[in-house]
């Protein structure tokens, strides 16, 4: 089965990220005022059924607006870049290479397997163009350049828009909603492949079997 990933470079208003009130109650056992153990952005994008408000380690106790904007900025991105891994897992896997040769010495995309075993078979040079590459999208493309980011991870920079400002307030806090889950479900995604792919079967799609749709993964090389 192949399933498909889209990344929305979405953003919303900053009101989106105005702190909610905390709450509190009264202990009917003791008669005391307590505490409930909800954050100030408990009523955050994201927080929503079936976990609602999900902080197990406590990242955000007693946090301040800077820090939770830079934990959602770094939730953003690892949610980005899985969104493109597993759609770079899935087409690979389809078959699909560039024409030509990776290098000057006659190594085609053809010849490049998917998933981790490329990384055994890309010459180290290819590698070291990726990590380049990838390192000038992060130092100087994939950021808020022109400082008129309307929140965090608003790479927009006066150059690319989609329509988001002709969307309802409503509109873009569903949108923004639907690029975290899909990025949070990416980021699972792409561990369960890799795990798959280091298990003795060496099948990242091995679920698929168990639906009558095997995949063979990586057949000739």
């Amino acid at each position: 089965m192949i399933a498909r990933s889209a990344t929305a470079f979405s953003t919303s208003a900053a009101a989106a990220f105005a702190p909610a009130t905390r709450k509190t109650r009264s202990d009917s056992a003791n008669g005391s005022d307590m505490v409930l153990k909800n954050s100030r952005f408990e009523d955050e994008i994201g927080s929503q059924p079936p976990l609602g408000f999900f902080d197990p380690l406590g990242f955000l106790d007693d946090a301040d607006d800077a820090r939770f904007n830079r934990l959602r900025y770094v939730e953003l991105k690892h949610g980005r870049v899985c969104m493109l891994a597993i759609l770079g897992h899935i087409v690979t896997t389809g078959g699909v290479r560039l024409p030509g040769d990776i290098d000057y010495h006659g190594t085609s995309f053809d010849s490049i397997p998917a998933g981790i075993a490329a990384l055994h078979k890309v010459p180290p040079a290819g590698l070291l163009q990726m990590f380049l590459f990838t390192g000038f999208l992060e130092l100087g493309v994939m950021k808020d350049i022109t400082g008129d980011g309307e929140s965090v991870g608003d790479f927009r920079n006066d150059l690319i828009d989609f329509g988001w400002d002709t969307f309802t307030p409503e509109e873009q806090e569903r949108k923004q909603a639907i690029e975290l889950n899909n990025g949070r479900a990416a980021q699972m995604g792409i561990l369960g492949l890799l795990v798959h792919e280091m298990l003795p079967s060496h099948d990242p799609y091995m679920i698929n079997n168990l639906f009558g749709a095997p995949i063979d993964f990586n057949a000739g090389f």
